[in-house]
């Protein structure tokens, strides 16, 4: 009888051969003659089996880490779950053909108490390996030990091609002492990791020295000796990175890691260069891995897998899904949604475009995603003219840097044009994060140096201390900055008339003359100008949620993609950082630099 043991994580696939002979009970025996697949999650500091029965617990003297007893008075239907310190990780029993409980070959204390059977480890060395149960606070010691022991030496340049590939089990070991140690560890780990197991520098001084030698030796000599720089230039890390890629869940493991990096980066929790490198090292490893030819676009409806929806609705972070129907309306007529995936995370969307199929461009987001949907249940392609890409979001953060959101709206773009020939209007409908936090800087700033009449009109600075009935000796600046910092005055119409035109020229100007480094400060409008798009409209009162008074003052944006276009736009803005613009903006523009003076 073979069971099958799958222990994600924690150690290679294993089969365990179990002689009935090991079981003394005939009901347990009978329970082995059909085999099964169970998944152990690593790092599991207990298990707790929650049922009324009696139990049975038998721990065995097999040489393997986990052993699998089966007990028939257990029922599949049950829930099973395993419980480390607080993280709380669900088996599910369409997982398990069989009822079982766990024993572990190891210290355990069993107890039983309230019909709930509990097995706690300790960490013990199963194996000649160390298993951890998580999280772990570790020494240096222990860093060092098990970064000595999984990072191979880089191989020689003559033996680079023939060296033995190391074993899995440093993969998988690296991966769970990772996932094992508490955040402020990771610290620690990651900066030894990329200090102590980066480039040989004085190797790779060595080689340059040889470089320029050389410069007046024959060609073949002068690339020889540029190959061996360059792969003396390779981080000893880099081999161990390429290795966890091939085991199952490495991938993942790689783009998490990522994610754990960039956050030390930003909060700049260390300042270390080498951080920074392995940063730059993970960063072109994914971006090889996931390559536009890699990734798969999907199109996600009703009848997608639960788990698929499930993330689509969690990973939504432009307009957040409110229900279920919601959900439904969002991939059902008149809509579409795409992701792109990668076989090496299956059922994880990478980027997810939301689009909606409408006559005309949309200028507010409240009849795409607030408003009741058409009830019917066919769509009419003569009420289809235009795409409205009206979120589109990255579910991954280790994958920041990574090109994928232009490839995507280009694929799509071609799948609805397969679907709909006659479609020729392609246009976001774009909220505009930062401009509320620019305005109220813009108007701090200006009310401490006395230059508010540089950004209002005086006639314009009375009609806000009247629209806002503010107190007597109120400045109006202050007026309108705590006006602004609120939605309530979306639902008066007297303030909206009188902020309209205040409001419109100075985000023409955010969007359109707010630069970093020569290109456009707001991270959507960069991503758009990138892709070739222009910066079509600006629609008032496009947003009038909470959140959109918050972000941009209800104001939202569409970019549009005039597909003849969009090659010669990109090149434009990325050589010469040239903005193509509409007469509409660059209309406010104008007023902006007029009355602003700025």
């Amino acid at each position: 009888m073979m069971i099958k043991c799958w222990l994600t994580g924690a150690c290679q696939k294993k089969t365990f051969c179990v002689r009935p002979s090991f079981f003394p009970f005939p009901s347990v025996t009978r329970t082995l003659y059909a085999p099964f697949v169970v998944r152990v999650p690593a790092g599991a500091g207990a298990l707790m089996v929650a049922q009324p029965f009696k139990f049975r617990l038998l721990v065995l003297g097999l040489p393997v880490p986990f052993c699998v007893l089966l007990s028939s008075h257990l029922t599949a239907a049950r829930a099973h779950r395993f419980q480390t310190h607080g993280q709380l990780i669900s088996l599910p029993p369409a997982m398990i053909s069989h009822p079982v409980i766990w024993a572990f070959r190891s210290s355990a204390r069993c107890w039983r108490h309230r019909a709930v059977l509990k097995v706690s480890l300790r960490a013990s060395v199963v194996g000649g390996r160390r298993w951890y149960s998580s999280p772990n606070r570790v020494g240096v010691t222990g860093m060092e030990e098990i970064l000595a022991r999984v990072v191979a030496p880089l191989p020689t340049y003559e033996t680079r091609d023939k060296s033995p590939p190391p074993p899995e089990s440093n993969s998988l070991d690296f991966m769970h002492f990772y996932k094992s140690l508490e955040k402020e560890d990771r610290l620690g780990f990651l900066t030894k990791l990329s200090q102590d197991f980066g480039v040989d520098h004085r190797s790779a001084s060595e080689l340059a020295g040889k470089l320029l030698d050389t410069q007046l030796r024959d060609l073949a000599t002068i690339l020889q000796v540029e190959d061996r720089l360059r792969y003396c230039l390779t981080p000893r890390y880099k081999q161990l990175l390429n290795h966890i890629s091939r085991v199952e869940g490495g991938v993942k493991f790689l783009v998490d890691l990522r994610a754990d990096v960039l956050e030390i980066i930003s909060s700049k929790a260390s300042e270390s260069p080498h951080i920074k490198d392995l940063n730059g090292t993970l960063k072109s490893l994914l971006s090889e891995w996931f390559s536009v030819g890699l990734l798969r676009l999907e199109r996600i409806t009703w009848q997608s897998p639960c788990e698929i929806l499930q993330k689509i609705s969690q990973y939504e972070a432009v307009h957040p899904v409110r229900n279920w129907t919601d959900l439904r309306r969002r991939v059902g007529p008149y809509r579409r949604c795409y992701a792109f995936t990668h076989a090496a995370m299956p059922g994880e969307p990478l980027v997810v475009l939301h689009v909606a199929l409408t006559e005309d461009i949309s200028d507010n987001i409240q009849s795409i995603v607030r408003e009741f949907a058409t009830v019917d249940t066919e769509e009419d392609v003569n009420k289809i003219n235009a795409a409205i890409f009206y979120s589109i979001s990255s579910t991954q953060a280790g994958l920041q840097g990574v090109e994928l959101g232009n490839y995507l709206i280009k694929r799509v773009v071609r799948e609805l044009q397969g679907e709909f020939p006659h479609m020729a209007q392609f246009s976001s409908l774009s909220p505009i994060p930062g401009f509320s936090s620019w305005l109220q800087g813009l108007l701090s700033q200006s009310r401490k140096e006395g230059r508010g009449s540089e950004l209002l009109s005086e006639q314009e600075w009375k009609e806000v201390e009247q629209a806002t009935d503010s107190s007597p000796g109120t400045p109006a600046v202050d007026a309108l900055r705590k006006l602004v910092g609120t939605s309530e005055w979306l639902r008066s119409e007297r303030l909206c008339r009188v902020l309209e035109p205040v409001l419109m020229r100075l985000c023409a100007w955010y969007l359109y003359g707010e630069k970093r480094r020569g290109y456009a400060l707001n991270p959507v409008a960069n991503f758009h100008l990138q892709n070739g798009a222009t910066m079509w409209r600006l629609n008032w009162r496009a947003d009038t949620s909470p959140r959109g008074a918050a972000n941009s003052c209800g104001i939202m944006v569409n970019y549009r993609y005039f597909l003849s276009e969009t090659s010669k736009n990109s090149s434009l803005y990325l050589q010469s950082k040239a903005v193509a613009a509409s007469e509409q903006v660059l209309g406010l523009v104008s007023q902006f630099q007029k009355n602003s003076k700025l």
